[in-house]
């Protein structure tokens, strides 16, 4: 089986390669929409997360449990929302440094949004 190597496109008649700044100083504002998006990332995939263990515990939970309590789940799914966006914040599983370590190299990882 041969496995073919693609070779990037050429650029077009008259377009010329996209131009950085500098090559140790991202653009700040591409950064801090780049920071942005990649925190929300870390609270998206936390909240999922909270939710699918919420609902595993609810599946198990007996009948007269506290967590099949409609009342009871709506205020630990806000809770758990707010816990994510908290745990996002501070980048507590490092999904959002990994995301801006691929978008924008120069970034230092850990500043905070």
């Amino acid at each position: 089986m041969k496995i073919e190597q693609h070779q990037p496109l050429p650029l077009q008649a008259g377009a010329e390669a996209p131009v950085v700044a500098a090559a140790d100083q991202p653009d700040p504002v591409y950064v801090a929409k780049a920071t942005k998006a990649a925190v929300e990332f870390e609270r998206f995939f936390i909240s999922h997360m909270l939710k699918e263990m919420r609902s595993s515990t609810r599946a198990m939970a007996a009948e007269d449990s506290v967590f099949n309590n409609r009342v009871n789940q709506d205020m630990q799914d806000m809770a758990d929302d707010l816990l994510a966006g908290n745990m996002a914040g501070n980048r507590a599983f490092g999904i959002a440094d990994a995301i801006l370590r691929q978008l924008v190299p120069g970034a230092k990882p850990g500043n905070k949004a």
